[in-house]
């Protein structure tokens, strides 16, 4: 299925900062893969790349067992830029110096002066702000290089050979802290690799479509639909293409939050007409669940459930050729085209059976990221409700009720997440806050209501803002909006005494308390 045109390859040498490089890449409407460092010259040759991108990694040039680059590379006549470890490697390959900074090292926010007649640095400000991480430098250039940028500190914060189109920067271009790091690499991507921002999202989901078409013919594909953006975005383009030959299984298990169910049947059978099969199945779920309270096994008894469910009515169907899943980039790279450590884990209900007898796989989503694919969901007409839908695990609710799962306590925390959900939607942080919810903790405490005294449950709000899920920090929420919520739960939901807030980090937390 082959749908792109223009395109630059990000090199990984096991930086934190790879996927979001390439992130920034396709904001400025070029397309762009992230491969291994052993990505051969000969294998950058044959897929055509504009140009060439070495991310940041935590090992030294100069160390001969770290990551290096086929030296090919500079022999191909395309552009490359160096960031960090990257301009390091660069600088050491062609001929350069990097050494060990026994004091002095750059950690955080700094002061560069740049010269505006690089090409990189074109209508930049003199002076700015970026990002700096590291405890190695470059204290030669190779030959044919200039220095272009300078810290206090970094006598070559960057570096650039513009006969061969060769730039190296010392610091973080790709993260917002670097005041007009945007700025460097479209200079870089249009000016030096001659890219031209055809990139777009219209257009990709257009041609995705047609691809689609021309893939599965007259054949039938199935699809597993949870509501979540990534299977529903998937689900809706095999349909724009084929129609009815498309089912969508769509297995409630009973944890959805509250009206979840209803709203997603409703868009996907009402609005777009696609044939959606709904598998009511809650009480077979709690009844598996049943005195079940260490998570990994309520994980396992939800994972392998849903897998039983989706198999018994896939056989209902007859012949179907392919398999439909909502597989998504980061999912991709973190799969081992990259080699970036893998630090988040997913909470997907469970992989559905390699033996299950299907012909292929159709991924339309492999391409692209999460703030794409709801981009493309967008460009679909799926509604902003569905498409800006707050993430959530796999096993649902059952993984925010501490201890074991009931259908008490499942109302109880889905009428608290909801007046959560409706209160942070109404103060306008619904998209500014990146992850929002409530929690059945399990413990219940003294009260007093109603000049009466309780002991009922505590329900935790939890809150974080975060660009990569990897990390994350505990949301600076409005203390009348905390009121408001706080309140409302008290009020409105029956056995419910104490509302408390979670303000610790990721690390040492996780954003989901199991």
């Amino acid at each position: 299925m082959e749908i792109k045109k223009q395109s630059v390859l990000v090199m990984d040498f096991g930086g934190q900062y790879t996927q979001l490089i390439a992130r920034r890449v396709r904001e400025c409407n070029v397309y762009c893969e992230i491969k291994s460092y052993k990505t051969t010259a000969q294998e950058i040759k044959d897929g055509k790349y504009m140009g060439v991108i070495f991310t940041g990694g935590p090992n030294s040039a100069y160390d001969a067992n770290g990551p290096k680059c086929d030296p090919e590379i500079f022999s191909l006549g395309i552009p490359v830029l160096g960031i960090c470890y990257g301009a390091q490697l660069m600088a050491e390959t062609l001929g350069g110096k990097v050494e060990s900074i026994s004091d002095n090292r750059e950690y955080g926010k700094t002061k560069i002066e740049v010269n505006p007649s690089s090409l990189l640095f074109h209508r930049a400000k003199p002076e700015s702000i970026c990002w700096m991480s590291h405890t190695d430098r470059i204290t030669e250039i190779p030959h044919g290089f200039k220095i272009t940028a300078i810290s206090k500190d970094c006598p070559v914060a960057a570096m650039e050979d513009n006969k061969r189109n060769f730039f190296g920067v010392q610091f973080h271009p790709e993260v917002e802290h670097t005041e007009q790091g945007q700025l460097y690499l479209r200079n870089f991507l249009y000016n030096a690799c001659n890219c031209t921002a055809e990139w777009r999202m219209d257009s990709f989901v257009n041609d995705v479509i047609d691809s689609l078409k021309e893939k599965i013919g007259d054949k039938k594909v199935l699809c597993a639909l949870s509501g979540g953006v990534d299977s529903s975005v998937a689900a809706l383009m095999i349909h724009k293409a084929v129609g009815k030959q498309l089912t969508c299984i769509f297995v409630d298990h009973g944890l959805l939050r509250k009206n979840e169910g209803d709203e997603v049947e409703s868009v996907f059978k009402e609005q777009f007409d696609m044939n959606i099969i709904r598998v009511n199945a809650k009480e077979r779920f709690l009844t598996k669940l049943a005195g079940v309270s260490e998570p990994e096994k309520k994980r396992k008894i939800i994972g392998e459930e849903f897998i039983r469910v989706f198999e018994e009515e896939s056989q209902k169907l007859g012949k179907i050729e392919y398999l439909c899943q909502g597989t998504i980039y980061p999912d991709v790279v973190e799969s081992g085209a990259g080699e970036s450590a893998v630090i988040k884990s997913h909470h997907n209900v469970g992989g559905l059976p390699e033996d299950i007898g299907f012909e292929g796989i159709i991924e339309p989503l492999r391409d692209l990221f999460k703030d794409e694919v709801r981009r493309a969901g967008l460009e679909l007409g799926i509604p902003e409700f569905l498409v800006y839908r707050q993430p959530f695990p796999g096993p649902g609710l059952a993984v925010r009720i501490m201890g074991e799962v009931t259908e008490e306590k499942l109302e109880i925390l889905a009428d608290a997440d909801a007046i959560m959900r409706e209160e942070f939607a109404s103060a306008g942080l619904d998209r500014t806050v990146n992850q929002y919810f409530a929690v059945l903790t399990g413990i219940k405490s003294v009260g007093v209501m109603g000049d009466g005294r309780t002991y009922d449950n505590t329900i935790a709000l939890r809150a974080v803002t975060t660009s990569d899920f990897m990390t994350a920090d505990w949301a600076r929420v409005p203390y009348e909006v905390l009121e408001k919520i706080s309140n409302r739960i008290i009020n409105e939901v029956k056995n419910v005494n104490r509302i408390v807030y979670d303000i610790t980090t990721k690390p040492p937390a996780t954003i989901e308390w199991e």
